[in-house]
């Protein structure tokens, strides 16, 4: 099945694409995670799942802020607080967002906020990296909304 691109888009009302992540969604600033919108969730999805990904950390394979499985496949805001949905461990073992602390003087990181429409459901809580692994034939479609952060 080709990978489509053109119809899921994510967005937030909290930082326009490749702009600077306000210091309240980093993990020194308050740690609260941006407001995401979805839409054009194509109608065979059967699940929604997010990462947040710095690709610019210092570490292999550099560092997932947020990982969320079984999100609704519906247009919308996302909410982790929906009965199936599960959020797994990031990079630093905790199931939570854990917003931007790059290492002072490195930089602008990229946040890469992407989400995943599948054609069946994430079995359990699977890294990011088992994730991508296991399902990348169940991804439907796929996009991103980049923030920029530094210390």
């Amino acid at each position: 099945m080709p990978l489509n691109i053109a119809d899921l888009k994510i967005s937030s009302p909290d930082f326009q694409p490749g702009t600077r992540l306000a210091d309240e969604f980093s993990a020194d600033g308050g740690n609260a995670a941006p407001r995401l919108e979805i839409t054009g969730v194509p109608a065979e999805a059967v699940e929604l799942a997010l990462l947040v990904h710095d690709p610019d950390a210092p570490l292999p394979l550099g560092f997932t802020h947020w990982v969320v499985y079984g999100h609704p496949a519906r247009d919308g805001a996302v909410d982790v607080g929906g009965e199936n949905v599960r959020v797994g461990a990031n990079t630093a073992g905790k199931n939570e967002y854990m917003g931007p602390r790059p290492p002072a003087g490195h930089g602008d990181h990229h946040y890469f906020f992407t989400v995943y429409a599948l054609d069946h459901h994430v079995e359990g809580i699977p890294s990011r990296e088992e994730f991508l692994e296991g399902y990348a034939h169940a991804i439907l479609e796929q996009n991103r909304i980049v923030g920029l952060y530094s210390n």
